[in-house]
């Protein structure tokens, strides 16, 4: 298995309020996580840096090496990261209504588990179908399970960026886990909405496919994304179950 990323600023913001990380518990067990700030100033930026290194780093200490413990021990971790960004929040007033997405897997020998709060995303990359294992906590995807806009309307509308659940806005907050078993060619995508609502499946799909390296891969889908205009900062992470874990 390979693990590659890559983080960009865009071509239209001025900071990168995305973060990135990948960690190994004390078990070999891996993490991967994607965080999308969100609010006004630097607040999206250090929302962002807080959930991935707290979590990043809690979990290169813990010993959880089944799904039980895993999801056990990230039920606790995302209740606490929710709690201390809206402490930091309420410290300092240049960093008020700060607050972040996260989208994340946890990688197993067979298993991967994906969580996700927001509009940042998971894919599946199973022979040659592609599709999202997250769902979008956003306004535009309740409109589409409602049967009131078509998931074409939805990538267009004026409010697709507005997100229905976050970490640290509310006094409490729930992540959605998904359990995968993993098959032989397997590749997983993570990615924050910069990618999803600049590039279409398809185009992401045939970056996939290709031939090159995993990282040349990442690299590939941030240009399509910039080449669309790069209208947001831009992170993707690749899991690719075709070789060795990378360290």
């Amino acid at each position: 298995m390979q693990i590659a990323y890559r983080t960009a600023i865009g071509k239209r913001r001025k900071d990168n309020e995305d973060s990135v990380g990948i960690f190994t518990n004390q078990q070999g067990v891996k993490l991967a996580i994607i965080a999308d700030g969100i609010g006004g100033n630097q607040g999206g930026d250090v929302a962002s840096e807080m959930a991935v290194t707290h979590i990043g780093h809690s979990f290169k200490a813990s010993n959880a090496q089944t799904i039980d413990e895993t999801k056990n021990w990230l039920q606790k971790q995302i209740s606490s990261e929710n709690q201390d960004i809206r402490n930091r929040s309420e410290q300092f007033i240049d960093l008020k209504g700060m607050g972040t997405t996260i989208v994340l897997a946890v990688i197993f020998k067979q298993t991967v588990l994906i969580g996700n709060i927001g509009d940042s995303r998971g894919y599946l990359l199973r022979g040659h179908v592609f599709s999202q294992v997250t769902e979008d906590h956003s306004l535009v995807n309740e409109l589409v399970k409602r049967g009131e806009l078509s998931k074409q309307a939805a990538r267009v509308h004026p409010k697709k960026n507005v997100i229905t659940r976050s970490l640290g806005i509310e006094k409490a907050v729930q992540i959605d886990m998904h359990f995968l078993e993993l098959t032989d060619n397997d590749m997983l995508l993570l990615c924050s909405d910069g990618l999803s609502d600049m590039v279409n499946d398809d185009q992401i799909q045939t970056v996939l496919e290709n031939d090159a390296t995993v990282q040349e891969k990442c690299d590939q889908l941030i240009k399509l994304a910039n080449d669309a205009g790069g209208l947001d900062n831009i992170s993707v992470i690749l899991i690719d179950d075709r070789s060795e874990v990378a360290d």
